[in-house]
């Protein structure tokens, strides 16, 4: 089932700027922490020096690009959130679409290399693996994709069949060539899955509950109820034309039974003759 929605709803779905669970999803690990650490300590001994050597030049300037890069590790999550969601409102339609889980595996997937020497000097490459698992939904129009995510205990509830919700986006207004997708909801479970929630949750339940109030079920509110035509008794005229009419049939009837025997007998006498 693939239901278009306005560009409104899809606003709404997928804010402009990052939300707390989209926050704490890019938040990272602690080495994305450290990282992120070290370029705000970086960036405010750079400015130091500068002013070390510059003097009272740009005062200003200096202050503002003290508190960027002082506290670069707390508000770059928010900017690269805000990213994240930028590359899925930038395409122009989207829809609710309904399907059902086809498959259900895990991989081991690289996420970072590094590299490094060992004691005998040689190159090695270190790969920082993780188990994800790998969501494959599809309908019965032959749509198929795969989700995947950080493997957690809570996914071994996903089994085949299961109904399966999400977002789907596309440049085409019939939405034929779907491009992107949502993380998916299983609503049997109440679980997302999915590497990026970019979605706002709640605004897709209350979607979801207005859609299925809308199209899912029969007889809803908004199909008014059929009138039954009430039966009326004939009246006294009309009984009268159709005992005249069935009269005038009973005696037309006669006169072609009075013929017909009239042609059986001139026949008869015809062959008499003969």
């Amino acid at each position: 089932m693939l239901i278009p929605i306005t560009r409104e709803k899809f606003e709404q779905l997928v804010p402009t700027i990052a939300t707390g669970s989209q926050y704490a999803a890019v938040w990272g690990t602690v080495r994305d922490v450290l990282r992120r650490l070290l370029i705000s300590f970086v960036g405010v001994i750079v400015l130091w020096v500068l002013d070390i050597l510059f003097g009272g030049v740009a005062q200003g300037f200096k202050f503002i690009l003290g508190i960027i890069f002082g506290f670069y590790w707390l508000w770059s999550p928010v900017y690269w959130a805000s990213m994240k969601n930028s590359s899925y409102r930038k395409w122009r339609y989207s829809g609710f679409w309904r399907g059902r889980v086809l498959d259900v595996f895990i991989t081991e997937d690289i996420i970072d290399e590094a590299e490094s020497f060992n004691r005998l000097g040689d190159l090695v490459i270190v790969e920082n693996r993780e188990r994800r698992i790998n969501v494959e939904i599809g309908d019965k129009e032959g749509f198929r994709i795969i989700i995947k995510a950080p493997l957690q205990r809570i996914h071994k509830a996903i089994a085949r069949g299961q109904p399966v919700e999400c977002l789907v986006m596309s440049n085409d207004p019939d939405l034929e060539n779907i491009r992107k997708v949502s993380d998916i909801y299983i609503p049997s479970q109440n679980l997302w899955v999915g590497a990026y929630p970019c979605l706002r949750r709640d605004f897709f339940i209350a979607m979801r509950e207005d859609l299925r109030d809308r199209y899912g079920k029969k007889g809803s509110r908004n199909t008014p109820p059929r009138k039954k035509r009430p039966s009326r008794r004939p009246s006294q005229s009309e009984r009268d034309n159709s005992r005249r009419g069935d009269r005038d049939y009973a005696e037309m009837r006669r006169r072609r039974q009075r013929e017909d025997r009239r042609r059986e007998r001139a026949a008869s006498r015809n062959t008499e003759e003969y």
